[in-house]
């Protein structure tokens, strides 16, 4: 299996980051827009599955795991699409004032995604910087 990781430093409060990343079913509008274009959230699914669709035309079906707003960690899995295992993290984490630190972390097979998630990771990830940061 092969393990991506990405992080990056964002100027804003992590109560703020948090907020736009525990919201599942809005990164198109809170916290990626323009990298996702859609997102379609079936809160009555247990547990809930959301569709998202990404700039590039794909669409992605992804089931959230955990949602833990103590730890501020969001997890998810990619079901389809060539994908035989996904786990996704994204964690929040206080940086000092006015800063966060975001990491994300996946886990995928085969082993090839990660030659084509881990710049789609590092991009989303700047996307998300400069919507919080107000630069979008």
């Amino acid at each position: 299996m092969s393990t991506i990781h990405t992080e990056i430093l964002i100027w804003t409060s992590p109560e703020d980051a948090w907020a736009a990343a525990r919201d599942v079913g809005a990164l198109h509008s809170r916290l990626v827009p323009g990298f996702v274009t859609d997102t379609r959230l079936d809160a009555s699914a247990d547990p809930p599955v959301r569709l998202v669709t990404f700039a590039s035309g794909l669409t992605l079906k992804e089931t959230i795991v955990a949602c833990d707003d103590r730890a501020r960690r969001l997890v998810w899995t990619i079901s389809g699409e060539g994908v035989v295992h996904h786990n996704g993290a994204l964690s929040i984490h206080d940086a000092g004032p006015g800063q966060t630190r975001v990491v994300w972390i996946a886990d995928v097979l085969p082993h090839n995604l990660a030659d084509s998630f881990g710049p789609l990771m590092a991009q989303g990830l700047d996307v998300m910087r400069r919507h919080l940061e107000g630069a979008d």
